[in-house]
């Protein structure tokens, strides 16, 4: 269950499409696509890095100073084909932290390549980027979780049977990078005091990540269920990987849009997910700029790692 907001037509550097065997190039053409953006607006140097999921692209109006730029004029950047997503990257200051917003993602389930998925990561890092927000739409697993929550990510669970970093690694990030506290737990805390100021209930737990594009089925629920999974969603997780291979920090809250197949009494549909997160946007927006301010002084506080 997951914010669908990519699309098709991938504009893809060829330069970069062989990520097993060419991993400098990669690395290369991320450098390039990030030095395109610094010289195209000179100054801009932002500290947090934002994926806006389903119901949460509004936040970009709230960015002062804002510059825009179309994903199709960013070598690399697969462009969503959804209506309703801009498919732009953002830049200005949120809260007044100077932040770049990504509107719009790729998804596995599309055809996408995990490189492919998470090279805007590489773009934001390249950029100065100190920490990462990532924000998705969820189906509820817990059955003390309802739809119209939120759910701060504590941890996940990758079962998407791939992962970014495969093939090999490239220059300055390591092989085995650690995961013990991919979602940190400092910046959660700055999260959930974001939570309290705010007064937006926010809940904690587990994220499963599935390929998708199909919805599960109660038996697999009832399995994510007993693994320790509080939600279930087709994304993010290997942006996080990728984010972490390079020493950013991520935090990141999931919109639960629906309950999970077989707890609701009712077939899944897509529109629910849409409807939701639309019920939900104000205050979804509320949280993050709160919590992105709080993140910030954390960030400033301490050294990434």
């Amino acid at each position: 269950m997951d914010d669908r907001d990519a699309g098709r037509g991938a504009g893809v550097n060829p330069e970069v499409s062989g990520r097993g065997g060419a991993p400098a190039e990669l690395a290369a053409a991320a450098r390039r696509t990030a030095d395109g953006i610094l010289e195209r607006i000179p100054g801009v140097r932002p500290r947090i890095g934002l994926v806006l999921g389903s119901g949460l692209g509004g936040l970009a109006g709230r960015f002062e100073g804002a510059v825009a730029i179309p994903y199709s004029e960013l070598d690399g950047f697969p462009e969503p084909g959804v209506t309703g997503h801009a498919g732009r990257m953002v830049l200005g200051t949120l809260g007044g932290v100077p932040c770049a917003g990504l509107q719009g993602r790729a998804h596995l389930y599309e055809g996408y390549a995990p490189w492919q998925v998470t090279f805007p990561i590489r773009v934001l890092a390249n950029l100065g980027i100190k920490g990462l927000f990532l924000s998705n739409a969820a189906g509820a697993i817990n059955p003390e979780f309802s739809p119209g929550e939120l759910m701060l990510i504590r941890d996940h669970l990758n079962l998407t049977g791939c992962n970014p970093l495969v093939g090999p690694p490239l220059p300055g990030e390591p092989r085995f990078p650690d995961l013990t506290d991919a979602w940190d737990p400092e910046l959660r805390a700055a999260v959930a005091e974001a939570s309290d100021r705010t007064r937006v209930p926010l809940h904690e737990g587990v994220y499963a990540a599935l390929l998708g594009p199909s919805f599960e089925t109660p038996a697999e629920i009832r399995m994510l269920g007993k693994l320790g999974a509080d939600a279930v969603g087709m994304s993010t997780v290997p942006e996080l990987i990728v984010a972490r291979s390079r020493g950013v920090r991520c935090f990141g809250v999931s919109c639960l849009t629906n309950y999970a197949a077989g707890i609701g009494g009712r077939p899944l549909d897509h529109r629910e997910v849409m409807e939701t997160t639309a019920r939900v946007a104000e205050s979804f927006r509320d949280l993050v700029t709160a919590a992105v301010t709080a993140v910030d002084r954390r960030l400033t506080d301490a050294p990434s790692g």
